[in-house]
């Protein structure tokens, strides 16, 4: 098969983008070790741990694998930027969690494509679908596949459709013909480096996730380190700012997906801290909020409260700062501090 029939396949199957890299070691493995090395992962141990060598070479998951085609699923919505958004009363969500679980809309539409993909190869064609669980360096395939160059702020950029793109790969035991990266357009801006409040783009090309606001409110457990609460602002489930302020985003496409439409956009920080587990469970239940855990994201709501500089919120963080577990109370007692 051709790319550009591949192509077409995959905008049937809901895609935006798709291109073809070689199933072989990408040059960016060597980089990735030294980040790992560096210590930059924090406390992530999915990428640190034995998977870590496993992301050297996609036949280390599927060993016929001879082409990677990588896709592209747009997930921007025409509601406004966190950059642009200033209600104190009111947590942020990263826009990428606003809907459905991301995963689960990807691989059913990578299933779709490897079952077309068969009926025009054969029923022998061996493949697997990846979407960013598994051990694989979706970035750097995405770019030799052509979808877009890696960003100073570290996100994969499509010069027509902006950063905000979810990923998706189909390891395949059939050599296609391999598309080009493109040039990198991030040029002398240094937009979102100047704007992360966390300094977590300590040079440009470089995320230092123990810096992270998404970090923080996402894969850390336990207490958030002090000195970078309060530049967390109203987060409490990752951050869009480095992509907020990306040009490249000025002109991004929208998607029409209802499956990315927003459930719960800007809820009230009250409300949240309110939440009993199963109401969180139940509020938030086929998105990706659920990967912060109950009590992580009450930690967050706490926060969030201490940083609004509102008093109305003094009677739910003392509430909050009974809690049984600790993480939370201690993260309400340091807002209480915070407002008084």
């Amino acid at each position: 098969m051709t790319g550009s029939e591949i192509r077409a396949l995959a905008r049937a199957c809901g895609f935006e983008l798709a291109g073809i890299a070689r199933a072989e070691p990408a040059e960016d493995r060597a980089r990735y070790g030294e980040w790992v090395a560096a210590g930059r992962a924090g406390g992530m141990r999915y990428l640190t741990d034995r998977r870590a060598a496993v992301r050297d070479d996609p036949r280390r998951l599927l060993p016929s694998a001879r082409s990677v085609l990588c896709v592209g699923k747009v997930y921007h919505t025409p509601w406004p930027h966190s950059v642009h958004f200033a209600d104190p009363q009111r947590a942020w969500i990263s826009r990428y969690a606003w809907g459905a679980d991301y995963h689960d809309e990807m691989r059913r539409g990578l299933a779709r494509l490897a079952a077309m993909l068969r009926e025009r190869l054969g029923a022998d064609l061996q493949s697997r679908i990846c979407v960013d669980t598994a051990p694989l360096l979706e970035r750097s395939y995405a770019r030799l596949a052509g979808l877009g160059w890696i960003g100073k702020n570290t996100c994969l950029i499509h010069q027509g459709l902006g950063s905000w793109i979810f990923l998706g790969e189909l390891l395949v035991s059939v050599e296609i013909e391999a598309d080009a990266p493109p040039p990198d357009r991030c040029g002398t801006c240094t937009r979102c480096i100047d704007a992360c409040p966390t300094a977590a783009l300590p040079a440009p090309y470089t995320l230092d996730a123990r810096r992270c606001i998404s970090y923080f409110t996402i894969e850390l457990r336990g207490a958030w380190p002090e000195e970078h609460r309060a530049e967390a602002g109203a987060h409490v489930f990752g951050c869009d700012i480095c992509q907020d302020v990306c040009p490249w985003n000025g002109r991004a496409a929208v998607t029409d997906d209802p499956a990315f439409a927003p459930r719960q956009f800007a809820p009230r920080l009250d409300e949240l801290a309110k939440l009993t587990p199963g109401a969180f469970r139940e509020m938030f239940a086929g998105t990706p909020l659920t990967r912060a855990g109950y009590t992580g994201f009450l930690r967050n709501v706490a926060i969030a409260m201490g940083n609004s500089g509102l008093g109305r919120f003094r009677e739910p963080l003392e509430r909050l700062a009974q809690s049984v577990d600790e993480t939370v109370a201690e993260a309400a007692r340091w807002a209480l501090e915070r407002l008084a």
